[in-house]
């Protein structure tokens, strides 16, 4: 099967269940702190699991893009991404645990295939303040599952979310696909590791809302949300041993063969911080999902380049890894041509669904390019400082494992090579020792991408529908001032301060400022109510409203406007009138990154 058949099977099946089909959102949230990028394909429907009514219904089906970092360094396995494709469908205050269980069956074991006896489920045991999900259970056995397919397990396992610090979360009910293999040992179950179970689809029941204070609280909508890996459901109806054989990613790795001139899995290389000690599977796994996400995370609308911070740290990141591996595989091979190449193939696969990367093609190749020059000019200097720092030490000496990974971090020296310019020496490097400071700079990455603020959407608090209020006044006070060539490119808040990003290739004048800080305080003593229309989203771009329009035709969206100052589709909190505000005040105006501008500014008391 396709990812294209798997795409459209799933879609038919909601749709003819009530679903409405929305388009996949952003890569980059908006308004959200708590997290670098889009997790799941709940996570830009927070508001509307929280209570807001969505244009679209209340039963929704999607095929949503996806990146997650905090697992970044497992990537190489069978199954791990860092990007990757989530389907999911939704109840918003419509059905629940019954419908979604019995839905989920139906297809899995209907429309897929796939045999009842080959499915094992995990339900929450409970908690010390919340039961245990006997619902749950009681409809599994409904559907025709024994109590030896039924496991129970706690929070680890079986509670989901929120996808940031706070917001909707809940029990979940995780459905797995038994392989045949035998049981490691008599405690063999989905949770464990050995790969006889591989989980497939996750319903997550969300009854409660997580607050700032760590309290859990029961939501006044109780909503389903589920979530399927496209990538490794279609390995497992084609019996593929990894989601590298799919169509979504086999033609990378292909690539990646052409390129290096390097079989995939023959080439035998030294052990590495890519963790391959034997053939080169895991490193050609990491070059073709990081690749793709590269090209995702640079196709999109909000356009992201790398930098040494938030989203374009990741994204530098997992460029230079690429470039890093590649050199390793094939020395000889030109890694700005092989980056251009395979972004090529991962744009081939994809434009079809997501037609942006064809759209964002000469931006992404130029990206690709520019950050592997800088990187290689880097390297130049790693080597440099390498030579310098193990000049210094006495034959038989050992170069510390903090300045190995120093290194590493700082220039992308790889500490393979810094371990054989050592030997050339007569010296050591502390690898062991590189690692350990490796491991604590991956656990701080993860917090780091696991809630690196507090705030966001999820908190759907009147501050946080003020100063979502204020983004929209603040657009089109730049766009008035800057011209109509502005267009935003992200915004983050949280419970003091509004954070915009948008396109503009210089530094504003303290004249411009002012100006749209009038512009915007003008709009706060007007008054003016916040009006509301849902509309189709062709109509929404043909009355003037500011948005992003691509994939989406035939959808109906929410359009706010706000007088003659600002008119734009959203999803978010709002307040009724924007004297709500009170004032609004720019505190900073400074460089995000090339040809992109951020602005930080608070509202006033009320």
């Amino acid at each position: 099967m396709t990812a294209e058949q798997m795409r459209n099977k799933y879609f038919e099946f909601f749709r003819e269940r009530g679903h409405s089909l929305i388009a996949s959102a952003s890569l980059l949230p908006e308004n959200d702190p708590s997290v670098l990028f889009t997790t799941a394909g709940m996570h830009p429907l927070v508001p509307y699991l929280l209570g807001e009514r969505h244009p679209m219904g209340k039963r929704l089906v999607n095929a949503q893009k996806c990146i997650r970092t905090d697992d970044i360094d497992d990537v190489g396995d069978a199954s791990h991404h860092t990007y990757f494709e989530m389907l999911g469908n939704w109840s918003l205050g419509d059905y629940f645990k019954k419908e979604s269980i019995r839905m989920s069956y139906d297809f899995l074991t209907r429309v897929l295939g796939i045999p009842a006896d080959r499915l094992a489920v995990t339900v929450f045991e409970g908690h010390a303040l919340i039961p245990k999900d006997t619902e749950a259970y009681d409809y599994w056995k409904d559907v025709g599952l024994r109590d030896s397919q039924i496991y129970f397990y706690g929070m680890d396992e079986n509670w989901w979310g929120p996808a940031g610090a706070t917001g909707p979360c809940g029990p979940d009910t995780e459905i797995f696909y038994d392989t045949g293999a035998l049981s490691c040992n008599d405690e063999c179950g989905p949770a464990c590791k050995c790969g006889k179970f591989v989980e497939i689809w996750n319903n997550v029941f969300m009854q409660y809302n997580k607050l700032a204070d760590g309290s859990y609280v029961l939501l006044d909508q109780q909503n389903v949300d589920t979530g399927m890996g496209l990538e490794r459901i279609v390995a497992v109806l084609n019996g593929q041993a990894s989601v590298y054989e799919t169509d979504m990613l086999a033609p990378i790795v292909k690539k990646i063969e052409e390129l290096t001139g390097v079989a995939y899995s023959d080439w035998v290389g030294e052990a590495g911080v890519a963790g391959s000690s034997v053939g080169n599977v895991r490193e050609f796994r990491i070059i073709a999902d990081h690749m793709r996400a590269a090209v995702f995370i640079l196709g999109d609308y909000k356009k992201v380049v790398p930098s040494n911070t938030e989203q374009g740290y990741i994204l530098r990141r997992l460029i230079r890894r690429a470039i890093r591996l590649l050199r390793q595989l094939a020395a000889g091979a030109d890694p700005q041509s092989c980056l251009s190449a395979i972004a090529d193939v991962v744009i081939s696969i994809n434009a079809n669904v997501y037609p942006e990367l064809l759209e964002n093609r000469d931006f992404i190749i130029e990206q690709l390019e520019k950050e592997c020059a800088i990187f290689l000019r880097t390297l130049e200097r790693g080597l440099k400082e390498a030579e310098k720092v193990l000049g210094r030490l006495e034959a038989g000496g050992t170069l510390a494992g903090g300045e190995v990974f120093r290194l590493f971090d700082t220039f992308g020296f790889p500490p393979e090579l810094t371990e054989e310019l050592a030997a050339e020496k007569g010296a050591a490097a502390d690898i062991e020792g590189f690692k350990q400071h490796l491991a604590q700079h991956q656990e701080k990455s993860r917090s780091g991408a696991r809630g690196m603020f507090k705030g966001g959407l999820a908190d759907h608090s009147d501050q946080t529908a003020r100063l979502h209020t204020a983004t929209h006044l603040l657009n089109g006070a730049l766009r008035t001032v800057l011209g109509d060539g502005v267009m935003q490119r992200g915004s983050n808040i949280n419970a003091e301060r509004l954070r915009f990003d948008f396109s503009f290739d210089r530094k504003m004048t303290a004249e411009e400022i002012e100006a749209v800080n009038k512009i915007v305080n003008r709009a706060i003593a007007d008054s003016i109510d916040v009006v509301c229309e849902e509309m189709p989203v062709d109509a929404a771009a043909a009355s003037g409203a500011v948005g992003v329009f691509e994939s989406r035709y035939g959808e109906i969206v929410k359009v706010y406007t706000m007088g003659e100052y600002s008119k734009e589709i959203c999803g978010g909190p709002h307040v009724a009138n924007t004297g709500e505000l009170v004032s609004f005040t720019i505190q900073k105006e400074e460089s995000s990154s090339a040809g992109v501008r951020r602005i930080k500014a608070t509202v006033g008391a009320q």
